[in-house]
């Protein structure tokens, strides 16, 4: 029998760092759906496409073949088309574009064959917006993880910072605002809390803090199984 970890939330709320580590300390395979859909969204940006022009995205999914791999270091690598595009897909344009067409049908079907196969061959964690909802209603654990806008954006702010780019907090805050409003309002698979999820806000929590809390509820859920 294989066990599944869901972990979502709204975008920065440390969802990837802290299924990451979650993972390594228990043994799961790590499978971050936001980098298979932000690896979607960066074929439609290089094909000159518009987030807007749905009938375009849907046509071109069946040209998009995503996969994941783990380099020796034990880290996943994303694969559009047999291209690792790992280094290419964090960009604030790409996340702009995945959280545009995240939602139309035909972009979700090209993922979630692989992300439900993924679960049912391995003890997998999956973090995203709608794991627990509509990916893996089944999940051993399902955990809503989220922050305030003002924490999200300062970490934003600062990973972007770290890495040289120039950018504005007030902007930053106003942009996760705005795709909070879209993610959540989506006709297909909206991000909400799953009735049987954990509730944590990470706002006053370091990550340390945040992991151990996830893990205690993991011990509760699965380990007397």
């Amino acid at each position: 029998m294989y066990y599944s970890i869901a972990i979502d939330g709204p975008a920065g709320a440390g969802k990837s760092t802290i299924a990451k580590e979650i993972a390594k300390k228990i043994g799961f395979i790590y499978v971050d759906t936001g980098a298979m859909y932000r690896a979607i969204a960066l074929y439609f940006i290089r094909e000159g496409i518009d987030g807007q022009e749905r009938e375009r995205i849907s046509e071109e999914c069946s040209r998009i073949r995503v996969t994941l791999d783990y380099n020796e270091e034990g880290k996943q690598q994303v694969y559009l088309n047999d291209e690792n595009v790992t280094p290419f897909i964090r960009t604030e344009e790409v996340g702009k574009m995945a959280s545009a067409t995240a939602a139309i049908p035909a972009v979700r079907a090209a993922l979630l064959d692989l992300q439900r196969e993924m679960a049912r061959t391995s003890n997998v964690l999956m973090d995203g917006r709608d794991i627990g909802t509509h990916v893996l209603p089944d999940a051993s654990l399902k955990i809503y993880l989220t922050a305030s806008s003002a924490v999200r954006a300062r970490r934003r702010y600062d990973e972007l910072r770290e890495r040289g780019e120039t950018c504005d907090f007030y902007q930053i805050e106003q942009d996760i605002i705005q795709r909070d409003q879209a993610d959540m309002n989506r006709a297909i698979a909206p991000l909400r809390q799953a009735e049987d999820a954990v509730y944590i806000d990470s706002s006053d929590m370091g990550i340390d803090e945040v992991v151990s809390a996830v893990i205690a509820e993991y011990n509760k859920v699965i380990l007397p199984e």
